[in-house]
């Protein structure tokens, strides 16, 4: 993989600055390890590869916090507008850490706001502050729920138009029931612009048959690692991920 990333030209932290796209149209994809190379073989022409201090697949953690009864959970798995995450992301080569409140409204758009923090309480007046004005549910009923980390590989196209994160190595921890879950040779691919721009990858994806297929880390890991959790609406996802894992064994 690392030889592969190093094909592509390298773009920065300080140029990725004018890509932020916090208000856009998002696109997932789930594929497999085998194909990823593919993808990325083809790619190399069009993409820039994002690189911080010599790394260009970074890990990241992410812990999602939700109410005691997984209201936030139950709003995406029966797809309500305006439903929305709370989570804390940390970067961990640089430990740099946000917390980050995401809705997604009517239109299918992402709007992403967040703020730098040194620790997941959410006690502190600044912090509450921020829950309060971007998130619909009160913080004394939030609880820390799951945990996901991951390997995240950031390309940017040529014209500086999109994002394309794609994640590996992905695993869950839930923090209400202690499961784990590795998802082995899964890779989530997700494509992030604003508005309907051409997209160079959409084509290589076309080609190696990978279409847009939601996938939620904080409700799929949540289902997979919570027997508590109705899945109704998700089974179907939850079976197509298993016959990918599947297709790469």
């Amino acid at each position: 993989m690392d030889k592969l990333l190093l094909q592509f030209d390298k773009i920065t932290l300080d140029e990725m600055s004018g890509i932020r796209l916090m208000n856009r149209i998002d696109t997932k994809f789930v594929t497999t390890m085998p194909m990823l190379k593919t993808l990325l073989g083809m790619a190399q022409g069009e993409y820039m590869a994002q690189e911080i201090e010599g790394e260009r697949n970074m890990r990241y953690q992410t812990t999602y916090f939700d109410t005691r009864d997984f209201e936030m959970y139950y709003a995406h798995q029966h797809g309500h507008a305006g439903r929305q995450k709370l989570r804390f992301r940390t970067y961990v080569s640089s430990q740099l850490q946000f917390m980050e409140v995401k809705t997604k409204n009517n239109h299918g758009r992402t709007k992403k706001k967040r703020m730098k923090v040194t620790d997941m309480s959410l006690q502190d007046e600044e912090k509450l502050k921020f829950v309060i004005q971007h998130l619909r549910y009160e913080p004394e009923t939030l609880i820390p729920a799951i945990q996901n980390s991951f390997d995240r590989i950031t390309l940017v196209n040529k014209a500086r138009t999109e994002r394309l994160t794609i994640d590996t190595n992905l695993q869950f921890h839930n923090l209400v029931t202690n499961v784990h879950r590795h998802m082995g040779p899964l890779v989530i691919v997700e494509l992030k612009r604003d508005g309907l721009c051409y997209s160079p990858v959409l084509e290589m994806l076309r080609q190696l048959r990978i279409f847009p297929h939601g996938f939620s880390k904080y409700c799929m890991g949540s289902a997979l690692t919570n027997d508590g959790l109705r899945v109704n609406r998700f089974k179907p996802k939850l079976i197509d991920v298993r016959k990918i894992i599947e297709s790469a064994e």
